[in-house]
């Protein structure tokens, strides 16, 4: 069994292979099977996934889905060649990308990023996810659909304008939301059981993931 990921210091092995996402526009038709574009946080329920049966008996059905929801802002900052992610509906803190290979990172500076280098993504099996830009300002949003047996090549990379949010369906796997350069926020709604299963590239696949971000 793989360790939690550590994800202020992943500990990165040097000269990893690249696997380069697709950048695709974020359709109706594109994100068919990962979600769906949003209007307004109001235009969606979060599904709740029932906690599974162990066994032949079945969960009773007013039971194992009675967690509700969690919700806060969700912040993508790039400083300098690093970007980071807090998401206060879960408390979490992240580095989510990188816009250099991670050993020779640095945050001293203002240049916007050419691409983003991904390390880590994780699905949530207990329910959807909600991202609503703030700012209005253009983002990305790396996805794969569900199934444990991921490999970097399922992962597309979805751009969206900043005019509407995204809606992930549950078990679709996801790292949060990339903002393409500065500071991005976004409000957070998502299942707050908060179960998350992950997959690492470095040390599953001696690769990072990385898309054209200009």
């Amino acid at each position: 069994m793989l360790a939690a990921p550590d994800y202020l210091n992943p500990n990165i092995p040097p000269k990893l292979t690249r696997m380069r996402m697709p950048v695709v526009e974020a359709t109706a038709n594109s994100l068919e099977g990962y979600g769906c574009l949003v209007d307004s946080p109001d235009d969606i329920d979060i599904e709740i996934v029932r906690w599974p049966a162990q066994g032949w008996r079945a969960v009773d059905e007013d039971s194992g889905n009675e967690g509700g929801t969690t919700e806060g802002i969700f912040v993508s900052e790039w400083r300098g060649d690093v970007l980071y992610g807090s998401n206060e509906a879960v408390g979490g803190h992240y580095i989510l990308a990188y816009g250099v290979e991670p050993e020779t990172a640095d945050e001293s500076h203002t240049r916007p990023p050419e691409r983003l280098l991904m390390w880590h993504a994780n699905y949530h099996p207990d329910g959807g996810q909600l991202f609503f830009p703030q700012d209005n300002e253009p983002f990305v949003v790396p996805l794969a659909l569900p199934g444990d047996d991921v490999k970097p090549s399922d992962f597309v990379c979805f751009r969206f304008d900043g005019s509407r949010g995204l809606y992930i369906h549950p078990n679709v796997w996801h790292e949060g939301v990339f903002a393409v350069s500065g500071t991005g926020r976004f409000f957070d709604r998502q299942g707050a059981v908060h179960a998350r299963v992950s997959v690492d590239f470095p040390r599953e696949f001696d690769c990072l993931l990385e898309a054209e971000l200009t």
